[in-house]
């Protein structure tokens, strides 16, 4: 057999590597660590386009191209082509019959004359009222039938797309077909309309008139919404003339209609048309800029492609409750951007579906939400944001290297380096000689050995506690907290996964925070910064473990203003009352008896802050940070580093 081979060009790439979801949730997850919510996350990614793919265009660029064409249409033309054609050629028509009359002296030439001077100054009521009209000259009577022909096939093409030219022949017999056709067309209307229709019927409506159909619709769905659009778009044509215009064409057509025997069954397609389509936009306006004059076949259909852009751009934007990529119609984005845009649509839709079919994203009741999945891989990227901004002489060193076989393993191996004391880690050290292409034996190098990580010190017992309050939001510090418990509830899970981390957020009330919460979790617009009942959560789960070394980290912008009252209920007040402040720094009091050091990461320096943590230092010994929003979370991972190395 012989073979050809070329590039190929009939869509995306066959044979192309499927995409990395994962680099989709990092760029969304930039987004939620900075306080975006999921959803808005999601449709910022899709409108800027798929990270690592530059060839393929987001939502922005598709939308940007809808509002180009868009513009390019409106000044393309004036609508008032066909009334403009229409009264040259009936100006001609009456001057071809003047110039035959002028030379004949006799009084019926006198009178024609004066029934020409008498003929109405707009454009349709002349031509109604040359209808029956007995021209002396050929060329003028020539000139006006020629005119009705261009009335009969601008006004089919107004309604039917290719119609013009379908009867640029004017053969009696071609009209007679059309009559026919539409009469079928409505009759099938009908009988869909009583549950009768089938496809078998469409098909033979299809074998006798499908020439007269360019668009080839499939069924009788897609034949109803191509005529629906075109017909909606006629109407719109005459609602963005004026009224004089409007006035003059709206005769024309309904003489033309008259004169062609189809008045009647036009009205009967239009009244199925519309009942069947009601949502299309039949009556509003549209503003033409051009200069060139357009006649009312392409007037309409430059009139259904703007519809079909407006309605493409408001599926485009995403910026609607419910918002799906799969709202955006496939057939509309090929008819106004080509096939190019449907590939670059489609590779979104893969990323919203994936996202969603590997365990990253979730739908409940109508909401989009985090996996923990998800949750787990942001936190990652905020601990590796967190490490990055730290020295490069401290990277890493928040694990002990060099503890022994004494050690507790890790669960994590490392590459080996000289004078490494830890035991080899040999399922990955044959692993490595095998990927290497270390051959059969495997062959092995001193680059292949790798050892368990080992640790010799005890579990801990971590709290974090995250002001929630609502000048958290005000001040910009908001995001930054929240990146702040994504590192290190990351950094407890992978590197010290004995320890029991637990994360309390408070405002009015206090509430322990769930790992997976805690990506989409936004600020609480009360007022209260209750740090009382937090530490009142946080002492409960010190005490839930008596024999793990207690480490409390405290991130607030704001003095306490709230406490709990014995009754479960909070009490506020600003400036804090001396009942607050006596109650919060009483849980301080027994943070110390814990030997539990509590260090504050103060956001603000409100100078009632920074003397009320002073006091908290004072009694408890722990330190006081005062850190900027941007490197929050190095502080704060920083500072549990250095309490973990110095408890071991």
């Amino acid at each position: 057999m012989n073979y050809r081979y070329g590039q190929y060009n009939d869509g995306p790439d066959p044979l192309a590597p499927p995409y990395d979801v994962r680099a989709a949730l990092d760029e969304m997850g930039d987004a939620i660590l900075s306080g975006s919510t999921p959803l808005h996350a999601l449709r910022d990614l899709l409108k800027r386009g798929l990270p690592g793919a530059p060839d393929r265009r987001g939502l922005d660029d598709l939308l940007r191209e809808v509002r180009r064409r868009r513009n390019e249409l409106r000044e393309s033309g004036r609508l008032d082509g066909t009334l403009e054609r229409a009264r040259a050629l009936l100006d001609k028509a009456i001057g071809q019959e003047r110039a035959e009359l002028f030379p004949d002296p006799a009084d019926e030439a006198r009178m024609r004359e004066a029934e020409l001077d008498a003929l109405p100054d707009d454009t349709a009521s002349a031509i109604q009222a040359l209808r029956d009209y007995q021209w002396r000259s050929a060329a003028a009577r020539q000139t006006y039938d020629e005119l009705r022909d261009l009335l009969r096939r601008e006004v089919l093409d107004s309604r039917f797309a290719g119609m013009r030219d379908a009867l640029a022949d004017p053969d009696p017999q071609a009209m007679e077909r059309v009559r026919r056709m539409m009469s079928a067309l409505n009759d099938m209307l009908d009988r869909d309309a009583r549950g009768e229709h089938t496809q078998a019927d469409y098909d033979r409506f299809m074998e006798e008139f499908g020439d007269m159909f360019p668009e080839r619709p499939r069924n009788l769905e897609e034949l109803v919404d191509t005529l629906a659009r075109r017909a909606a778009a006629a109407q719109r044509m005459l609602a963005s003339m004026t009224p004089q215009q409007r006035e003059e064409l709206a005769a024309l057509i309904s003489q033309t209609l008259e004169s062609a025997g189809l008045a009647e069954e036009m009205r009967r397609l239009g009244d199925a048309l519309y009942a069947r389509r009601p949502d299309l936009p039949w009556n509003t306006p549209e503003r033409f800029s051009g200069e060139d004059p357009m006649g009312m076949g392409d007037a309409v259909s430059a009139l259904t492609e703007l519809a079909d852009l407006s309605r493409l751009e408001a599926a485009l934007r995403q910026d609607y409750p419910g918002a799906r990529l799969d709202d955006i119609d496939e057939a509309a984005i090929r008819r106004a951007l080509g096939r190019s845009a449907v590939d670059d649509l489609a590779a979104l839709r893969r990323i919203e579906r994936e996202l969603e079919q590997q365990g990253y994203l979730r739908r409940q009741r109508g909401k989009l939400e985090l996996t923990p999945k998800a949750v787990r891989r942001l936190g990652e990227t905020a601990l590796r944001r967190v490490f990055s901004s730290l020295d490069a002489g401290r990277r890493g060193d928040h694990d002990q290297r060099d503890a022994g076989a004494a050690g507790e393993p890790t669960g994590s191996s490392r590459a080996w380096h000289f004078g490494d004391e830890q035991p080899l880690d040999v399922v990955r050290t044959v692993v490595n000689g095998v990927r290497r292409g270390g051959g059969s034996p495997v062959r092995l190098t001193v680059d292949d050995f790798e050892v368990t990580e080992t640790e010799r010190r005890s579990a801990a017992a971590v709290c974090l506690l995250v002001d929630l309050s609502y000048s958290m939001a005000l001040r910009g510090t908001w995001a930054a907290a929240k990146q702040t418990a994504l590192a290190l509830q990351a950094l407890v899970a992978s590197k010290f996964p004995q320890d029991a981390v637990q994360i309390v957020g408070f405002s009015n009330y206090a509430r322990v925070l769930q790992p997976d919460e805690l990506a989409g979790l936004e600020w609480d617009m009360v007022q209260g910064t209750n740090l009382h009942h937090a530490l009142l959560i946080a002492g409960r789960h010190l005490d839930r473990h008596p024999d793990f070394e207690p480490v409390v980290l405290v991130v607030t912008d704001g003095e306490p203003t709230a406490h709990l009252r014995r009754n479960g209920r909070y009490a506020f007040e600003w400036p804090p009352s001396a009942e607050t402040l006596e109650l919060t720094l009483a849980e301080v009091d027994k943070m110390t008896r814990r030997r539990a050091t509590l260090n504050v990461f103060m956001l603000a320096a409100d100078e009632r802050l920074k003397e009320f943590v002073d006091e908290v230092a004072r009694r408890n010994g722990g330190r006081v940070f005062s850190a900027s929003a941007d490197r929050l979370g190095e502080y704060v991972v920083s500072d549990f580093l250095r309490s973990r190395r110095a408890r071991r």
